[in-house]
Formats: C-alpha cells, sequence, structure tokens
C-alpha cells in the first residue's frame, strides 16, 4: 500500500505581502548575518543593502537571485521574492508525476528499491510520504489505519501515540532527535506548516523516563538509533538522507529520500528474512 500512498502535490503558497526589502531583511537575519556580512558575501556595498532593504532602492531580477543564492534561500521563497519584486517566478513547480519529472521520479524509485531489503522512503517538504520500498510497511505493524491512510506524514506517524511510537524502545531519544530536527528546518525554511507541525509533535505525550535509563547502543554518540521492538525482536537503524543536489524545479528541490541502515547484524539478517524468507 504505501509504495504508492500518495503523490507529491505541492500546496501554493500566497503571494507575499511584505514588500521584497523587508522579506531580504528577514531572510538576512534569519541567517544570522549583518547587513555587512551580506555586502561581503555577494560582494556588494553595505549601503546598497541597506537601501534594498528599506525600499530607497528597487533590486533587479539579477540582484535578487544573486544575494538568494548568498542567502541561501529555498527555491519555492526565491519565487516568492521574485513575485513581491514584480517579477515574473524563475523557477519551475512540476507534479511528481508530469511527465516532466518521468527520470526524477524513475530515480526516485530506483534508489529505493535499491536500498532493499533495508527500509527507504522519499518525502516532501512536509514529510508527507511520497514514495516507499517494500521493506517498509512491515516496520508499521500495530499503527492505527487513519495513520496510514493517505496523506501519510511520517514524522506524525513515528510519534503518534497510535502510531509506531509505543514500539520505539528509545522512543524518548528518537523523540528528542525529531523535534530538534524540525526546529532546525523551521529556522532553515521559515514553513508555517511545520511550525504547526512542530507544535503538533510536541503536544504527543512524551515518554516517562524517570526512573529509568535506556538501553545504550554501541553507535550512541556517532549516530541517533532508531530501536523498533518487533514479531522478529528488536531492530536497530541509522539513517542518512539524500536530495537533488542540483535541483532547478521547485517540487525536486524540496524531496528527500530516507534511508534506514541496520545497526548491527541481527537486523540485518532479520530484514533480508522478511524480504526474502527462505
Amino acid at each position: 500500500m504505501l509504495q504508492n500512498a500518495t503523490r507529491l502535490r505541492p500546496i501554493p503558497r500566497t503571494v507575499p505581502r511584505q514588500p521584497v526589502g523587508e522579506l531580504l531583511r528577514d531572510w538576512r537575519k534569519r541567517r544570522g548575518l549583518s547587513q555587512l556580512d551580506l555586502a561581503c558575501e555577494a560582494d556588494v556595498s553595505t549601503r546598497h543593502v541597506s537601501f534594498l532593504e528599506t525600499g530607497r532602492a528597487q533590486p533587479s531580477r539579477t540582484m535578487l537571485l544573486h544575494l538568494s543564492e548568498r542567502l541561501d534561500i529555498p527555491l519555492r521563497d526565491r519565487n516568492a521574492l521574485l513575485v513581491a519584486a514584480g517579477f515574473a517566478p524563475v523557477f519551475s513547480e512540476h507534479r511528481l508525476d508530469d511527465p516532466e519529472m518521468q527520470a526524477a521520479r524513475q530515480a526516485v524509485d530506483l534508489v529505493l528499491a535499491g536500498h532493499e531489503p533495508h527500509p527507504a522512503l522519499a518525502v516532501d517538504r512536509h514529510w508527507t510520504l511520497v514514495a516507499a520500498n517494500r521493506a517498509v510497511a512491515p516496520l508499521l505493524a500495530g499503527a492505527a489505519p487513519d495513520l496510514l491512510c493517505p496523506p501519510v506524514n511520517v514524522l506524525r506517524l513515528s510519534l503518534h501515540p497510535a502510531g509506531v511510537a509505543p514500539r520505539i524502545e528509545n522512543l524518548a531519544q528518537w523523540r528528542s532527535h525529531i523535534l530538534h530536527r524540525l526546529a532546525r528546518q523551521i529556522d532553515a525554511s521559515a514553513d508555517p506548516a511545520l511550525v504547526a507541525l512542530l507544535e503538533e509533535l510536541k503536544a504527543y505525550p512524551a515518554p516517562d523516563t524517570q526512573g529509568r535509563s535506556e538501553a545504550q547502543s554501541p553507535h550512541e554518540g556517532v549516530v541517533v538509533p532508531l530501536r523498533l521492538r518487533t514479531d522478529s525482536g528488536t531492530l536497530s537503524f541509522f539513517s542518512t538522507t539524500t536530495v537533488f543536489g542540483t535541483a532547478v524545479d521547485v517540487t525536486l528541490s524540496e524531496l528527500a529520500i530516507e534511508a534506514f541502515f541496520p545497526a548491527d547484524a541481527a537486523t540485518a539478517e532479520a530484514m533480508r528474512q522478511a524480504l526474502d524468507p527462505p
């Protein structure tokens, strides 16, 4: 079911009401840069940066793209800056099932299938499931059916008390990792939908760790493991994230592949047998 659970459906963002100068200033401050810092990074004068932010000077299309690159602004928000300044968006935004995205979709499917027998999934910028390989579904046994109905939010599924959370042995550690990662994503993107998701996840019951400590993994201090109780015993994974580094399409730039690797030999063998039983 999960392989074709969702198709990426970009959520349109309204045209910003803020002047372009204010948007530039907000992104500069979000990156922790002074006007002098940005001027040095962009090889322009501090005075010009100040004039752009206060509206005393109108940025050209080229200058907006130049500053956006130096500020590492997401492609979706670069388009928003251009629109605020009266320019047309530069970066395309296609659905993942559009013909123009066929090669990218095939690449995602190839990566997911090639990672078997270990779990891997693709998510959009809001952590909505786009695709998953066959190894993911068995790990979701016991999750409430409504959490598995598209669109599936994988962070909600992970931490919801009716989701995978009751079977995560190191839930306190995993929850802290997820919340911290989401908070960093919010700092980088300023996405209000992620802010709402973070508040929702924080409201879920936190595990009671008083008087007990979670078992330590040999990988502790190197990676944050996910230790999951299953019918095959406790499985331990660590994860990596892959993105399209050369994407110039908004949808593709926001796509990420989460690949889980076995943290021990027992997990590797259990996953191999689950997907290819003897």
